[in-house]
């Protein structure tokens, strides 16, 4: 485990970046492009699609990032392949013609797309490293999931793997490799391991953040390109917002 201490850091964890959620798409927030997908370094805060908050989605923005850029009057095209929570950052691809949707949402169906996230949490894991299975339900009224481990009724099995990565000033840094995807299911996870995520109240986390965000970043993406069918690692850096970013060395890859 490595470790990385800095007695010049003071500890205000917000999970999110400085500016927050709501500015427009520009060039320095697209980690990927080409002809066919798109990937975006999300901010905490922002929401992947429209919901009853009425707020502007990232893919609204995306479309519009695109209109602008290729001159597109009528607008352009754009598939949501998967999402992340609202309070979560990191990179999230999306399609843009419909044949690289449909082959995407295959790829994802298949598993044969390796993320990895990273996680800031207040307790030491034990087992520094290991896999968690459970079974989860989600109360779409409440928006909260909740595990069992052991399957009942209208559950999900969710399985993870987890390691420790290092400790700074008494958080540590813990990368996670989900092995399905489900609502929550990081969050919930490493929850029951007694390691609430930095930020997240609503699965144990003491305070929750001003930003509304939470420490959990979606570091890196791999696949097969579905159409060009070459190898595809896009990562993401962790957010500058005078916390998330004092665990970058950490978590070099």
């Amino acid at each position: 485990m490595k470790e990385f201490t800095n007695r010049k850091f003071k500890v205000s964890p917000s999970g999110g970046d400085l500016e927050g959620a709501g500015g427009d798409i520009t060039d320095k927030d697209v980690l990927y492009e080409d002809n066919h997908l798109i990937a975006i370094n999300k901010r905490a805060g922002d929401i992947v699609q429209v919901d009853d908050t009425g707020d502007e989605s990232l893919d609204e923005k995306v479309k519009k990032y695109i209109a602008k850029k290729y001159n597109k009057p009528n607008g352009a095209f754009l598939g949501v392949v998967h999402r992340l929570d609202r309070p979560v950052s990191g990179v999230i691809m999306f399609a843009k013609t419909s044949k690289a949707l449909e082959r995407m949402n295959a790829l994802f169906k298949g598993r044969e797309i390796h993320k990895t996230y990273l996680a800031v949490v207040r307790n030491r894991p034990v087992p520094e490293s290991g896999n968690l299975v459970h079974w989860l339900i989600k109360n779409p009224q409440k928006n909260v999931t909740k595990p069992y481990d052991h399957e009942v009724p209208g559950s999900l099995r969710s399985e993870l793997n987890y390691r420790l990565i290092g400790e700074l000033n008494g958080y540590y840094l813990i990368e996670v490799d989900p092995i399905t995807g489900r609502p929550h299911q990081i969050r919930v996870q490493l929850s029951t391991l007694g390691c609430p995520i930095v930020g997240d109240n609503k699965y144990g986390y003491p305070r929750g953040s001003l930003k509304k965000s939470i420490c959990l970043h979606a570091r890196r993406i791999q696949f097969i390109h579905p159409i060009k069918k070459e190898p595809v690692d896009i990562y993401a850096k962790l957010p500058k917002d005078g916390f998330w970013d004092k665990f970058e060395p950490l978590a070099a890859i």
